[in-house]
């Protein structure tokens, strides 16, 4: 089966039109005729091959939405014309420790959708049948591509650390990432504090769900939360000041790192005292995928999106690039 495709040739080259062959469907699999893709700043990062395993011909995307148009002789699940959306992991293993306890997310013998094979700025994608979901009724198509990214990325940990509607949580960054976030933490009913180096962003963080918005640049306000939060969501990639996020902390309370953020460096006295911990995730295994979607579908919750053509790709990387994205990018398919 023959594709239609934008692939770079090099790290961060201008992507052109890329055509390339499928294979034979294996018997687990499904292929999507792709709607709409969103674009993930971790589309980026491959593209640059910001993190050295990138293989080019290069074609990103890994938010799809779209149609089943071939299933493998052992679906069942799916039908052929099903709308579905696919997120970072194309396939797991099934067998592994981590997939039997749930948490294929983590399997060691996993594969990704733009790792070492082609994503989703095509006109088709393939997948194992597992990492397609259905795409329930009343969510809007359009804008539902970043949560199988951004939104099970921020949805995720929030699950894992048993957050409830009487915690205290905090969102560093409101990009792509962190908006979804305080949508999520809004219909959780939580109190949230939203963190950012951007003062104009607090009228939009406080419509989104924050009910408190401090300047991250500013070192009184951040020591004025001292024990104040019960979860701490890091969703920027750059530096911080680690120690003052860990003191905002509460007793047993925890920084929860879902950003690329490269290093960190914390006093270690603080976390042993209060109990408090450093913790990171990546996305999420199917289980909690589904009820995200769940949880969508109730709470009405959608992620802001910019709309572009997929043929006017390269625009749209150079639009998200320059930090004018408010707040996550969709290509619509149209090749």
């Amino acid at each position: 089966m023959s594709v239609n495709a934008f692939a770079a040739n090099k790290p961060g080259s201008k992507l052109k039109a890329f055509n390339y062959e499928l294979g034979q469907l294996k018997p687990d699999e499904v292929d999507i005729d792709v709607e709409y893709c969103g674009i993930c700043y971790s589309d980026v990062h491959m593209w640059r091959n910001d993190w050295g395993q990138t293989i080019y011909p290069f074609v990103p995307g890994h938010e799809i939405i779209g149609k089943v148009s071939n299933i493998g002789s052992m679906v069942t699940h799916l039908k052929i014309g099903q709308r579905v959306g696919v997120g970072w992991r194309s396939r797991s293993c099934q067998t592994c420790d981590q997939c039997l306890n749930g948490y294929h997310n983590r399997c060691p013998n996993g594969e990704d959708v733009i790792v070492a094979r082609h994503g989703g700025f095509a006109n088709k994608v393939r997948c194992q049948a597992l990492w397609a979901f259905p795409i329930p009724e009343k969510l809007d198509i359009k804008s539902a591509g970043p949560l199988f990214c951004g939104g099970i990325t921020v949805f995720n940990p929030l699950v894992q650390n048993n957050i409830n509607s009487t915690h205290h949580v905090g969102v560093i960054g409101i990009g792509g990432l962190g908006h979804i976030a305080l949508l999520f933490l809004k219909a959780w009913g939580c109190e949230v504090t939203a963190f950012s180096t951007n003062p104009k962003k607090e009228p939009e963080a406080r419509k989104l769900g924050a009910h408190h918005f401090l300047n991250s640049k500013n070192v009184n306000d951040l020591e004025n939360i001292s024990s104040k939060l019960d979860l701490i969501l890091v969703t920027t990639n750059v530096d911080l000041n680690w120690d003052l996020y860990v003191n905002a902390l509460n007793p047993g309370g925890k920084l929860h790192i879902v950003g690329a953020v490269n290093k960190i460096s914390a006093t270690v006295f603080p976390l042993i005292s209060h109990e408090r911990s450093i913790m990171g995730s990546p996305t999420g295994g199917p289980g909690v995928i589904k009820k995200m979607l769940r949880f969508c579908q109730r709470n009405k919750i959608k992620p802001l999106v910019e709309e572009f053509k997929l043929s006017e790709v390269n625009e749209a990387l150079n639009y998200l690039e320059t930090g004018k994205a408010r707040y996550r990018i969709i290509l619509k398919n149209d090749i």
